[in-house]
C-alpha cells in the first residue's frame, strides 16, 4: 500500500514497511546485545580515552560505561530515577490543534489509539534514558486496522547507532559496511535527544559528568573497604614467657590464626592472647573511616546538583540550597525544561506521523502537553477566581482547565456541580456577604431578585410622588415655579427610608425573620 505521503528522496512512501522492525540485534553484526564492561579496570588513563573517542563519534564503550555507572552506583541510578519519574509521573493533556471539527475528531483519535494505551508510559520511561546517555531512540511497530496504530514500542540500545561524520547531529544505524551509518527509514522512529547543554548530543549526557565522579568514588569505595578490613577488627596479640620452645611458639601462632577463622582455639595456661582495638584518636580506625565516607558523600552531593539541581532533598537537609518552599525533588525549572523537550519530541516523532499516516498532513495538529504545576499558583489561581468572578471578570473555562490540568468533560460523565443555597439557609456567621460566604451560589441571579422585590414595594410608595410632581409640572409656568413646588410636597420619608434599608440587608447577603 503506497500513501501520498513523500519519504525523504521524495517517492510515495511504501506503508506496508511500518510494520517491518529495523533495529534487529544480530550476534554477527555490530548490534549485538551481550557487551563487555568497561568499568571494571577504569582509570583516569583509561576514562580520559573513552571520553576523548566519544566526542569524536566513537562512542561505544562510553555508551556501555554509562550503563556501567547507572548499575554499580546506587546514589547515581538513585537520583537518576528520581528525575525520569518525575517527568513520566506529571499527567499529561492531548488538546486539539483549533475548535474546527475535524481537529476536535482527530485530538479524540490520538488520545483513543496512543495516549490511552499502556505501552504509551512504558515507552516515555524508554525516552527518557536519553537523559543519561546523550539520546534514546524507540523503534514503532505499526499495526493496519481501521486505521495505522502503534502496535509495540521497542526500546533501541543506543549502541546500534551512530552520528553522520559531517554534523554530527544526524542519527544513523550502526551498520559494518558504512562507517557513516544507514539513514533510519521515515516514520518508524521516536528520536529523543534532550538539549541539557549546547553542543554535540553525544557530549550532552549526563553520564558524562557523572563519570569522573565514579571513578573517583569508586577508589574511594575501594581504599575504604581494605581499610576496614584491616582496621575494623582488634589485633590478636599472642605472649610467650622466654621458657617457651619452638613448639610452643608454633601453637601459639596457630591459635591466633584459628581465632580469625574459626573464632576458637586452645593455648597452654602458661600463654595468653590479647585483643587490642584500634584507637579512635588521631590517626586512629574511626578517623580514618570518616575520611572515606565524608569523599564517598561529598561525591554524592555533586551527582545530585548535576542531576536533580539541588540536594536537599537527598541528604535531608532542606534549605542548603535556597527556601524550603523551592525544594522538591527535582528543580522545578529543570522539571519544567525536561517536559518541555519530551513533548516537543512526541509530537513530532508520533502524534504528527500519525495524523499525517492516517488523515493526510494537516494545518492544526493535536498537541500532547505536560503541564508543571505549581501548588501556590493552583492556590492562587482558585482564590483569584473566587474573589474576581463576581464582579464580573471574565474567564475562559477551557483556560481555567489547562491551568488545573483538568480534561474536558464528556458525555455521560459524572459532573460535580453545587446547588445554590437561600440567603437565610447559609451560616453567616462574622457577618460575611453572601457573595464571599458562598462563591457557587449564583450572584447575578440573587441580585435580579433583590433588584425585582425592592421596585415591587417602591412602586407603591412612589405612586403618590408622580402623581404630585406631573400635577405640579402641568400648572409651574417656569422652571423656577416647578422647583420651588417641589421643595413643598410632603415626602414619606420613613416608608423611602425602610424600603432602602430592607433592600441593603438582602444586598449584603443578610437573611431577615419576619419581625
Amino acid at each position: 500500500m503506497v500513501s501520498k505521503i513523500l519519504d525523504r528522496n521524495g517517492r510515495p512512501f511504501k506503508l506496508k514497511n511500518l510494520e517491518d522492525e529495523v533495529a534487529v540485534a544480530n550476534v554477527a553484526s555490530l548490534r549485538n546485545v551481550w557487551t563487555e564492561s568497561v568499568a571494571g579496570n577504569l582509570t583516569p588513563r583509561r576514562l580520559a580515552t573513552i571520553l576523548k573517542e566519544a566526542a569524536s563519534g566513537q562512542h561505544y564503550d562510553f555508551l556501555t560505561l554509562a550503563e556501567d555507572i547507572e548499575e554499580r552506583d546506587l546514589h547515581y541510578a538513585s537520583v537518576l530515577s528520581t528525575r525520569k519519574r518525575a517527568i513520566s509521573g506529571v499527567d499529561f493533556l492531548v488538546t486539539a490543534g483549533s475548535d474546527d471539527k475535524k481537529d476536535i475528531e482527530i485530538a479524540e483519535s490520538v488520545r483513543k489509539n496512543i495516549t490511552s494505551d499502556p505501552q504509551f508510559i512504558e515507552m516515555l520511561d524508554d525516552l527518557l534514558d536519553a537523559l543519561a546517555k546523550g539520546y534514546s531512540l524507540v523503534e514503532i511497530i505499526w499495526q493496519r486496522g481501521d486505521l495505522w496504530r502503534p502496535i509495540r514500542y521497542e526500546w533501541c540500545d543506543p549502541r546500534y547507532f551512530t552520528f553522520d561524520k559531517l554534523t554530527g547531529r544526524q542519527i544513523r544505524l550502526a551498520d559494518e559496511d558504512n562507517k557513516d551509518g544507514i539513514c533510519l527509514p521515515p516514520y518508524k522512529f521516536i528520536k529523543h535527544v534532550p538539549r541539557l547543554k549546547s553542543g554535540q548530543p553525544v557530549r550532552g549526557g549526563l553520564a558524562r559528568l557523572a563519570a569522573f565522579a565514579f571513578m573517583c568514588k569508586s577508589f574511594t569505595i575501594q581504599h575504604w573497604v581494605v581499610f576496614l578490613e584491616v582496621f575494623g577488627m582488634p589485633l590478636r596479640l599472642g605472649k610467650y614467657d622466654s621458657n617457651a620452645s619452638d613448639n610452643d611458639k608454633k601453637k601459639l601462632l596457630q591459635a591466633v590464626r584459628s581465632i580469625a577463622s574459626d573464632a576458637a582455639a586452645i593455648i597452654p595456661e602458661s600463654m595468653n592472647i590479647d585483643f587490642i582495638s584500634p584507637s579512635s584518636g588521631a590517626g586512629g580506625s574511626s578517623k580514618g573511616s570518616s575520611a572515606y565516607q565524608d569523599a564517598a558523600e561529598w561525591w554524592d552531593r555533586q551527582l545530585s546538583k548535576a542531576i536533580l539541581g539541588q540536594t536537599a532533598t537527598v541528604e535531608g537537609t532542606p534549605g542548603k540550597l535556597g527556601n524550603d518552599t523551592a525544594q522538591s525533588d527535582v528543580r522545578r525549572d529543570i522539571l519544567r525544561s525536561d517536559c518541555r523537550q519530551l513533548d516537543l519530541t512526541i509530537n513530532r516523532d508520533l502524534i504528527k506521523i500519525f495524523v499525517d499516516i492516517n488523515y493526510g498532513v494537516q494545518e492544526n495538529y493535536p498537541i500532547y502537553k505536560t503541564p508543571v504545576l505549581e501548588p501556590e499558583d493552583t492556590a492562587a489561581l482558585i482564590s483569584g477566581l473566587k474573589e474576581l468572578v463576581p464582579f464580573g471578570l471574565r474567564v475562559k473555562e477551557s483556560e481555567v482547565r489547562a491551568k488545573l490540568g483538568l480534561s474536558e468533560p464528556k458525555d455521560g460523565d459524572d459532573i460535580l456541580s453545587v446547588t445554590a443555597k437561600p440567603a437565610n439557609e447559609i451560616d453567616i456567621t462574622g457577618k460575611k456577604s453572601l457573595n464571599r460566604q458562598n462563591f457557587d451560589v449564583n450572584i447575578g441571579d440573587i441580585e435580579d431578585e433583590i433588584e425585582a422585590e425592592a421596585l415591587k414595594d417602591w412602586q407603591k410608595i412612589l405612586t403618590p410622588w408622580r402623581d404630585n410632581i406631573n400635577q405640579i409640572a402641568s400648572n409651574a409656568e417656569s422652571y423656577d415655579e416647578f422647583l420651588n413646588a417641589l421643595t413643598k410636597i410632603d415626602l414619606p420619608n420613613e416608608e423611602l427610608i425602610k424600603s432602602l434599608g430592607i433592600a441593603t440587608m438582602k444586598a449584603g447577603g443578610y437573611s431577615l425573620d419576619d419581625k
